[in-house]
């Protein structure tokens, strides 16, 4: 039986990642296609521009995983139907619910992969993407993966480690500079939000270099009405999506014990740890088509099966991710819910089929 598994393994992993590479490729090209218009200006270059496509890539294969597993499975699975692989299985004694236990294993160590790749691949590596683009096309700004943002206003520059879609930022330092361009003073905030029209700073500490010594002073908080653009924040904010689960967990955490709104970072956490999942449930959708009444048809009838299907559930979980938003339902729900849905189709199918 090891041996039928890993074959069946090889078959899943092969026509899964040929899929995900056409899809890669497809995608790769149109971001690329859409960037042709930012070449030439400021610093943005075709360099800047094939880098940025590459560094989102990895965002773009996690988001078209459980597509390209879908319709890969069809494709390789319909293969062994359409070579009457699966029919010598059967005739040897071994039962579809065995030959689904082998697939499912495959799945589950894919959903592995892929909840690994988006952990610790795609948050990174989309944010240097960002961070590139920012440079290139925003000469008074810099933003790097360590150091955080960087604005120069006047006599002031501003450093932040965090910026957030909600207008709030962490990790804040200000340096001022005096006449002579020499440092007058820091100022150093835990957080902050722009709200009316105003910068409100929160637990800072303010150290004023004056008279040959130091003088430091705590404030709890305190309003400027200018710090930078809030227009940057649509550039350099860090979107939900491309943060880590644990870095969505914690920020979230952060705001409900501040009685904050933290509905989007929910959601997206919890999208973050349904996408490896819905790997899984893929795979249970293609087995019905494959041992049902699809096994004896065309290949191009099953990826326009897996096609319409994969595309559907796509829109459908981002229609459901809307409506749970504006409808208040909890993050949780509005991110399963589209599984759920495809999830008892499949175990209905599948359980016709035995």
């Amino acid at each position: 039986m090891k041996t039928l598994d890993l074959y069946i393994h090889k078959t899943v992993f092969k026509s899964t990642l040929l899929v995900l590479a056409i899809l890669g490729a497809l995608f790769a090209f149109m971001e690329f296609v859409s960037e042709i218009n930012l070449i030439g200006m400021n610093d943005y270059s075709l360099i800047n521009a094939l880098v940025f496509v590459s560094l989102t890539l990895p965002k773009t294969l996690y988001e078209l995983f459980p597509t390209a597993t879908l319709i890969g499975s069809l494709l390789g699975l319909g293969a062994l139907a359409g070579n009457s692989e699966l029919i010598v299985m059967r005739a040897a004694g071994i039962s579809i619910s065995r030959i689904s236990r082998s697939v499912l294993q495959s799945g589950l160590l894919l959903t592995v992969l892929v909840a690994a790749f988006g952990e610790f691949l795609v948050a990174p590596a989309t944010q240097k993407a960002e961070s590139i683009k920012t440079r290139s096309l925003h000469k008074n700004i810099s933003l790097g993966k360590s150091n955080g943002l960087w604005v120069k206003e006047g006599n002031y520059y501003l450093n932040v480690k965090k910026i957030y879609p909600d207008n709030r930022m962490a990790g804040i330092e200000i340096y001022e500079l005096g006449e002579g361009k020499r440092l007058q003073s820091i100022t150093r905030a835990r957080s902050g939000i722009y709200k009316n029209k105003e910068w409100v700073l929160s637990d800072i500490k303010r150290s004023t270099f004056e008279n040959g010594g130091v003088k430091s002073v705590n404030i709890k908080s305190e309003i400027w009405d200018h710090l930078f653009n809030p227009d940057l924040f649509e550039v350099v904010a860090v979107n939900p999506g491309d943060m880590t689960a644990y870095d969505l967990y914690k920020y979230s955490d952060y705001l409900e014990k501040n009685q904050l709104d933290a509905s989007h970072y929910r959601l997206a956490f919890w999208l973050k740890v349904i996408t490896p999942l819905s790997t899984l449930v893929m795979l249970l959708i293609a087995l019905p088509f494959v041992f049902g009444s699809l096994r004896s048809g065309s290949s191009g009838q099953r990826v326009l099966i897996g096609i319409l299907i994969g595309v559907g559930y796509f829109i459908v979980g981002k229609i459901m991710n809307h409506i749970g938003q504006s409808y208040g339902l909890h993050p949780l729900l509005s991110a399963i819910l589209p599984m759920l849905i495809v999830l008892i189709y499949g175990l209905f199918a599948f359980l016709r089929i035995r």
